[in-house]
Formats: structure tokens, sequence, C-alpha cells
């Protein structure tokens, strides 16, 4: 059994819990239906919330910018998960949907689907896209309708990582070359710095980029962790570019909030850089840490032995209860789950991390 809680920022009922409030102790996720089987992924925007569960999309949060698909009239006010619709016809292929990848900018969703050989090959977007988030080309900024990218990626090949940030996107293919579009007046799309309004290829990086991770101005590639290579393209706000290390070799998992990067390593240390002044880098004398999942300006780490960890900008609730509305984690961290107070048979299988929210998957 899988069971999904949540915090932080729901006035959109992004959080799915059954309200508009927000809240700063977990509360249970909602579904229409039968709810999820499997941990998901979860991709957590300005005012709506994706969950990526074998192979299906579940979304809640606001309905108006098209970034939930196809949403019945019926189920406009409805503050619980629900299974996503991306196509009017019943002969679409995408009522039948086996998505590998998901991502959200600030009001748009993207999507990668199988091919019939079960390559990851169908690039689709939907919600609003006013810098070009859809990649769409020129003419079409907003819709409700999943619409697929044309004559991308190239053929031969597929998407194996997808990211995104307020207003830009990242494909990573399996021949190690990377896409962007949208909002690239950074740099973050590499040059000419502009807005490609359809998938465009980011050219300079000279190593395999097996993974991608997007903030607000900026982009971070990440090679093989045996050779650790990398590169962050944008803007050097907070010395995200220059206090950059030299390499990462062995690094487990990546995660950037809107200016500040973290790096997982093998041996559960966890490296950042980037913006700080408000609790967003790590804080000193970290346990061991095993997963992480980072916000806008928060982050959450699960630790074996102590639970779940935030720190960073909480003020709505999404590090947990505050003893004031303006306080950050700063220097610290808050033990959002503790390890030691779950149920014999439950165990934290997952979290997540969104625009001032915080998911935390339970399996039993």
């Amino acid at each position: 059994m899988t069971t999904l809680f949540a915090i932080g920022s729901n006035d959109s009922g992004q959080l799915g819990i059954g309200h508009h409030q927000d809240v700063s102790v977990p509360k249970q996720v909602l579904f229409e239906n039968e709810g999820i089987s499997s941990t998901p992924q979860v991709r957590a925007g300005s005012k709506h919330t994706l969950l990526l569960a074998s192979g299906e999309i579940y979304f809640s949060g606001d309905v108006r910018s098209g970034a939930c698909g196809l949403v019945s009239p019926s189920v406009v006010n409805e503050v619980s998960f629900q299974k996503i619709h991306l196509a009017a016809e019943e002969s679409s292929p995408l009522h039948k949907p086996i998505t590998s990848h998901c991502a959200v900018t600030w009001a748009a969703s993207i999507i990668v689907q199988r091919d019939e050989n079960a390559k990851s090959t169908k690039v689709y977007t939907f919600g609003i896209g006013d810098k070009g988030e859809l990649g769409q080309g020129k003419f079409l900024f907003r819709s409700s309708k999943a619409q697929l990218i044309q004559d991308f990626p190239p053929k031969g090949t597929e998407v194996v990582d997808l990211a995104a940030s307020v207003s830009h996107v990242v494909a990573v293919l399996d021949n190690g070359d990377v896409y962007g579009w949208g909002n690239g007046r950074k740099g973050q799309l590499g040059l000419p710095d502009s807005f490609p309004l359809s998938p465009r290829k980011i050219d300079g990086v000279d190593f395999k980029v097996v993974r991608a991770v997007c903030g607000k101005e900026f982009t971070y590639l990440l090679g093989d962790p045996e050779n650790g290579h990398h590169v962050v393209l944008g803007l050097d706000k907070w010395k995200i570019i220059s206090n950059a290390p030299a390499s990462v070799v062995g690094w487990k998992d990546v995660g950037a909030s809107w200016a500040t990067i973290f790096v997982l390593q093998k041996d559960g240390k966890l490296l950042s850089w980037g913006r700080g002044d408000l609790g967003q880098l790590a804080p000193p004398e970290l346990p061991e840490l095993s997963q992480i999942a980072i916000g806008s300006e928060h982050a959450l780490a699960y630790s074996v032995d102590e639970g779940v960890l935030a720190w960073g900008w909480g003020e709505h609730g999404n590090c947990g209860p505050l003893a004031k509305k303006d306080e950050d984690v700063k220097g610290r961290w808050k033990v959002v789950v503790s390890s030691k107070y779950l149920p014999p048979s439950s165990k934290i299988s997952g979290i997540g991390a969104g625009y001032a929210t915080s998911w935390i998957c339970l399996s039993s």
C-alpha cells in the first residue's frame, strides 16, 4: 500500500488534501478513485502538481491555465488528485498513455510518452507558455489539450531525462545531446541567449550528458558519475557558476532550487552552492542521506536514521511548523517526519518538493 502526504502552499488546492489552506503538519493526499500503488515522481509547479506513478499521470490544483489537461466542469472545484485527460478524441493514443517522464514550469506541463517500440519519443506540452515553454513554435502559447512537439527528438534517439524551472525546459537524449526551449535570455539554454520557441540543441558541452536540473536562470548538466563532468549554463548570480567544484565524481543524485544546486554523493554527503540567504544551502553536520528533493527555495532530504529533514524558506509550512511566519530554517534542519515514530509496517519510500510544497510517500 502506498500513501502520500503533503505540506506547504495550497491556495490553489495543489496539495490535493481536500481544501485550499496551507498546512505545516503532513496531511494525507486524497485521490478521486483508487489512489496509487507505487511511489510517484512529484512535479509541483506554482499552482498545480503532477504525479507520475506506474506510467500514469495524476493532477491537482488550478486548472485554469490548462496545465492540468482537459478538465470536466464537474471537477473544476475538486481538491483531490485525478487521472489526467489529455485528448478529447476516444481514438487518441493519449487515452491510454504510458508516460516515462514529466516536468512542470510555472504554468505549463511537459510529458514524455513511450511509442509503439517502448521508446520515450513522444513529447507533449500543455498549459501556458508565454516565453516558449510549450515548445510549439511561434503560434501556440496556450493549450489545455496536450500538443505533440513535432520532429522531436531526432530520429533514432529518445529522451532519458527531462527538467524544467519557472520558464524553461531541458531534455537529455540517450546519445548525450541536450535540447532546450523557453526562456534562454540568461544563457541557460546556451547560445544565442534568446527565447527558442521549439527544441534547440545546446552546443558546446564537451561530454555526454546523462542528467539535467534547472534553476530559475540556469541549467545544470552532468555526465557519468565515474568521471564527474558537469557544467552550469546561465547567469552567475549567487556565484552559481564560479563557486561550482571542479568535478562531482561519485554523484548519486542532484537537484536545484531557483538559485542553489545540490549534489548528493554516493557516500551520503550533500554538496551545495549558490544562494543561501534564506537558509537554502545544506546545513552543517547533516546525517548520512539516501534521497533528496529540492523545491523553489527549500530542500528535503531522507536519512534512514532520522527520517525526512527540511531546511530553507518555509513560510508556507513546507519546512514544518515555524515559531513565526517569516522564520527561515537556516543553518539547521527540521525533522518533518521522524523514522522513530512510524508504524512498524511502514517505511518512507520517497520524497518530493515543489514551489513551497513538500511531499512524503509511505509504503507498507
